[in-house]
């Protein structure tokens, strides 16, 4: 039989390549109505839809292990040992993967006491007895062994099968230097860490492939030990037994009693109503399309055969200039009122090239600055005229600092695709491509030094982002849809006009209070060190180990994966329960390095203009919280001595006189009022009293005037805390008293304060009604996990569910208290301007003859952002840094 006339039989590893569909995909991208988890599958059967088209099996087959048990872990109890707990959301859909693959018609096969793994060599062997070409699909690297003239082995990067590396012979040799049955006794010598198997000590890859080469085999390696001197022999001698267990559990067993003959993995039309009907449960619509018209089958659903069509290709980009562009903009806009797609491609935060999109046609400009013949492109830009771009900040500041004015912006495919899925959207416009219609983009080859135009092109996205803009808008609600437009959207540019204004900080200040940081972070470190009569890696988790538990015999914390944790909470309460002064001095040496860090971060980030220009992340909170990154300037502390330094070095602008601070006091459980109507805690805002004196006096029984300050910090630990699902166990320990004691607080507050009790009851029961939680203003939080039958999924929904509208609600009011005060300020020509937002906090530059203006807009703004049962109270601050604005 000629090569040509072999069949081909693939065989897959199916918990490998789930495994990295899993981690590939974003979980909570990827569930259905009923909280189950389907990113793995959804992952796989992609990979698969690729395999069959490219490699065009006739024979086919999945293997899967049956559990972590095998006859390895008999041999070697610790076999695996080191991996971690299978995540919850994995849990479950494995059976459903086979399940799919079934109503496919794809053989699965499993083996009692044996992996995935000996399976695959079991049918590899067969096929190469049989005249098969077999191509083996797993990411494990011992099935390299399997590799011979007629196995391949397709072995897939972190990013699934859309890029493979294919081991022959040939590759094999030059990737390692060896031939393919060699594999398994280099990884003998050097060890699997992935299965807890450890090797020699001191002896890598290249030695041992050196001695591989020299004496042929391992055990003749092992026969002529003692004629290798130095001490990689001396380990060798001494640790032998390591590459004699090693050998002895990576060997493929090849001689398995499968289940199945070659015959019956016969490549088989699918049982199209049984896909159809899994594909329905696991709510897979343009991955069903996909199926199917890779089987042939017409998409009404009957099963002649039927061309396969191809995705759509993007248009071939147009390069116009002048009265060309001009014409055909006209003419574009005309034809296409809702908006035109538009991407900017930027290097550096400059623009190197721009497209535009109609649904049918694309330009491609190459930008170069103070070019007249792009005049009808400026112009367009500026103009209201409808526009759709997705990731507009980042572009619209590009334009920016390029003197281009960008207005009309219509749409963002991202922050639409955030608002579907605000706790896991898609990593990027190519994802959701491939989520929202089914097609795979063009994208440049990372080798490619000259990328061709038509892919991954400014134009090319442009179009892709513009057909996004329907099957997102279908998906989106009514309020969602209003927040967009009304909220995100507006929110966007004055956040980019924030960013490139950045705020004055003053490095000087910063360098100093790090060299202090430093200094009191040795000093530290050093009495610690006395304390134990030793000196110790600090940061080391092993290390601090075994003088807690060893040395100092301290009681345990919980457990994990390397033995017991020294996470800042453990210690915390280990210190609260057993004091020690080596403890103390831990803990004190902890918070001085990690805000010498935070001082570092701050300074290196610190530009040529002498300011911080952080980038506001939109899309990073479940709930729709802005967050900062580059730096992060959510995480300085307040209440601290450094943290009040830290703050000191924010400094007002040069050319302005001083800072303006406002921020909202007590804003969530403002809105917690008003949520839940509660008579008295309304009573209490709008007397303006202090609220959780005035809350602890109902629950103590005692005059306001009498509350302790004792009493007044269990009081509002539990207020919050409650939003945030916090149960009479997390009280007693938050608040370090017992459990019944916190119980009993719980409950005599919501005797006091029943109406609390009852909305937070009823959000979460609406919520597993409806699916998902709306703020006032009509953002939505989807929590499909409140149906999961996994317990776990379902307690962590609940507890996020109590509070999303109350946080979400408090975004949504910043944002709009910021987009009013933004415009009102350009409406008036003020000079000041709005620099930071933090928590619930904005930060200004004002000119002191319009500090009074300034003032009253904020206030007005920040107070009437949203119309609610008790008043938004603002506190502004006045001073000429950050620390001493302070209120």
């Amino acid at each position: 039989m000629s090569d040509i006339e072999k069949p081909t039989l693939l065989v897959i590893d199916g918990h490998s390549l789930a495994f990295r569909a899993f981690y590939a995909l974003p979980v909570d991208s990827f569930q259905t109505r009923d909280g189950q988890h389907t990113n793995a599958i959804h992952g796989f059967i992609s990979m698969l839809l690729n395999l069959l088209k490219n490699e065009k099996p006739t024979h086919i087959a999945v293997a899967f292990d049956i559990s972590r048990f095998s006859f390895r872990t008999r041999e070697y109890p610790d076999y695996k040992g080191t991996r971690g707990e299978t995540p919850v959301e994995f849990i479950g859909q494995i059976p459903l993967l086979q399940e799919a693959l079934a109503a496919m018609n794809i053989v699965t096969i499993t083996k009692e006491d044996f992996e995935a793994d000996d399976i695959l060599a079991t049918l590899a062997a067969q096929g190469t007895t049989q005249a098969y070409h077999v191509k083996v699909v797993s990411g494990d690297r011992d099935t390299i062994q399997l590799v011979n003239d007629d196995v391949t082995l397709l072995y897939p990067s972190r990013q699934g099968v859309t890029d493979l590396t294919r081991y022959d012979p040939p590759k094999v040799f030059e990737r390692y230097g060896i031939e393919p049955h060699q594999y398994p006794e280099i990884a003998a010598l050097v060890g699997e860490t992935s299965d807890n198997l450890p090797g020699i000590p001191k002896v890598g890859e290249k030695t041992a492939v050196k001695w591989l080469l020299k004496y042929g085999s391992l055990d003749e390696i092992l026969a002529h030990a003692d004629e290798i001197t130095g001490k990689v022999g001396e380990s060798l001698r001494e640790h032998q037994e390591n590459a004699v267990r090693n050998r002895k559990l990576n060997r493929l067993v090849t001689d398995l009693d499968l289940p199945v003959s070659l015959d019956q993995l016969a490549k088989q039309p699918l049982d199209e109503q049984s896909v159809r009907d899994i594909f329905a449960r696991l709510e897979f619509r343009t991955l069903l399309d996909r199926v199917l018209k890779l089987e042939g089958v017409v998409s009404d659903g009957s099963a002649e055969a039927a061309v396969i069509e191809a995705q759509p290709t993007a248009p071939t980009a147009q390069h116009l200039l002048d009265e060309e562009l001009g014409a055909w903009l006209a003419r574009a806009e005309k034809a296409n009122p809702d908006g035109l797609g538009l991407m900017v491609h930027t290097v550096d935060g400059v623009p190197v090239s721009i497209g535009v999109a109609t649904p049918s046609e694309s330009v491609l400009l190459e930008w170069i600055p103070e070019r007249a013949d792009y005049a009808p492109l400026e112009a367009w830009l500026a103009s209201e005229a409808p526009k759709v771009l997705y990731g507009a900040k980042p572009q619209l500041k590009a334009l920016t600092r390029a003197g281009l004015a960008l207005g009309g912006l219509a749409f963002d495919a991202e922050l639409a695709a955030y608002l579907l899925k605000p706790g896991g959207a898609e990593k990027g416009l190519a994802d959701l491509v491939a989520r929202r219609l089914g097609e795979t983009m063009p994208v440049t080859d990372p080798n490619q030094l000259v990328p061709s135009e038509d892919s991954g092109s400014a134009a090319t996205d442009a179009w892709y982002v513009l057909r996004l803009v329907e099957p997102l808008t279908e998906a989106l609600d009514e309020g969602s849809i209003r927040v967009l437009r009304e909220i995100e959207l507006p929110t966007l540019r004055v956040l980019a006009a924030m960013e490139l204004r950045g705020v004055a900080v003053n490095h000087t200040q910063l360098s100093e209070l790090s060299a202090q940081l430093l200094e009191r972070s040795n000093t530290l470190a050093a009495s610690a060190f006395a304390e134990i009569g030793r000196e110790v890696n600090l940061g080391s988790p092993k290390q601090l180990q075994e003088v807690l538990f060893d040395q100092l015999g301290m009681p345990k914390t919980r457990a994990n994966k390397t033995g017991y944790s020294t996470d800042a909470g453990a210690l915390a309460d280990l210190q609260a329960s057993n004091p020690h002064p080596f403890l103390d001095l831990l803990l004190q040496h902890r918070d001085a390095s990690k805000l010498r860090q935070i001082v570092e971060t701050l300074d290196k980030t610190i530009r040529p203009d002498g300011r911080i220009h952080t980038s506001y992340v939109q899309t990073g909170t479940s709930t729709g919280r802005l967050s900062s990154t580059d730096p992060n300037l959510q995480n300085i502390p307040v209440r601290t001595e450094e943290g009040r330094r830290i703050r000191q070095a924010f400094e007002v602008g040069e050319g302005y006189d001083t800072l303006l601070t406002a921020d909202y006091s007590q804003i969530e459980m403002r809105i917690m009022a008003h949520l839940s109507g509660d008579p008295g805690l309304i009573e209490a805002f709008q007397a303006g009293e202090d609220l959780h004196r005035f809350v602890g006096s109902r629950i103590f029984g005692v005059d306001p005037q009498d509350v302790t300050s004792a009493m007044r910090s269990k009081v509002k630990a539990m207020s919050y805390g409650l939003a945030y699902g916090l149960s009479a166990f997390g009280l007693s320990k938050q608040l370090r008293i017992d459990q019944s004691e916190a119980k009993q607080l719980m409950t005599d507050y919501f005797a006091r304060f029943g109406a609390v009790r009852d909305y937070l009851r009823n959000v979460v029961e609406q919520a597993k009604v409806d699916g998902y939680t709306t703020t006032i203003y009509g953002r939505r939080r989807p929590f499909p996990e409140l149906k999961s039958p996994n317990r776990v999924l379902r307690d962590n929904a609940e507890r996020a569910a109590l509070n999303a509208p109350i946080q979400g609600s408090a975004a949504d009011i910043m944002k709009i208290a910021m987009i009013r005060i933004e415009d009102e300020f350009a409406e008036r020509g003020l000079r000041s301007r709005m620099l930071m937002q933090v928590h619930d906090e904005l930060i200004f530059d004002v000119m002191d003859d319009e500090w009074d203006d300034v003032e009253s807009i904020v206030r007005t703004h920040m107070a009437g952002a949203a119309d609610l049962a008790v008043p938004l109270d603002v506190q502004v601050g006045r001073g000429a840094n950050w620390n001493d604005a302070a209120h």
